[in-house]
């Protein structure tokens, strides 16, 4: 039986290499070796396509390669996807609705579609708005489901920015003190989260789901 490193090695360069196929079969010999499907997402695939994000964003690589990486990563995402739900509390929605997206200007949307998947098994009901996502329809989508929580996902120091706009559309609205505010990315940090006004910041999947749990 291969060991738990091998398996995430072999998921890591699956997604560096472009390759689905080996992504399926890293997620699946994972499952046989029985290693925890959240440790293979976040020390396997994600932690690849941080450094392909990162690649990205110093222009050494370019958007097909960011595309195709993801594409890898979410077949093996899929292979896990119902070991995920077995693994999951099924609490109901009874945690309240998150609304989550990749900040507008923003196309990447993989580690926030982990960050989605975690949420829906930890028990709430997560509307996923997609990537590249206006501000104000954060705000708009928020408002007509009685959201407890809008999440934004920025991995460019560049659409950082517009986290900015969802609290001083919050204020405006007066809502800021209805609905609180998650951030996370690559280059989005805690201090940045104090900096803007949000409420929580998440460093991975797990995380924010414990943040959230915590907050609520």
């Amino acid at each position: 039986m291969a060991n738990k490193d091998q398996i995430l090695e072999d998921a890591r360069n699956a997604v560096l290499e472009y390759d689905a196929d080996a992504a399926v079969e890293a997620a699946q010999a994972s499952i046989k070796a029985g290693i925890s499907p959240v440790d293979m997402i976040q020390d396997g695939f994600s932690k690849a396509m941080n450094e392909v994000g990162a690649k990205f964003g110093e222009k050494k690589l370019f958007l097909p390669h960011v595309i195709a990486a993801a594409e890898a990563m979410t077949k093996g995402i899929e292979v896990l996807t119902p070991e995920l739900e077995k693994q999951g509390t099924k609490e109901g929605p009874g945690l309240g609705t998150v609304v989550i997206g990749t900040i507008e200007g923003d196309i990447h949307s993989i580690g926030k579609d982990i960050v989605a998947i975690m949420l829906k098994i930890a028990g709430f009901n997560v509307m996923n708005l997609g990537r590249d996502i206006p501000v104000s329809q954060f705000i708009d989508v928020a408002k007509k489901n009685d959201a407890r929580v809008i999440g934004t996902s920025a991995l460019m120091t560049s659409t950082m920015v517009n986290q900015i706009r969802v609290e001083e559309l919050l204020k405006e609205e007066g809502l800021k003190s209805k609905i609180k505010t998650m951030v996370g990315g690559a280059p989005v940090t805690q201090q940045w989260a104090d900096q803007i006004g949000a409420d929580l910041y998440a460093e991975n999947a797990t995380d924010s789901v414990n943040r959230l749990k915590a907050a609520l």
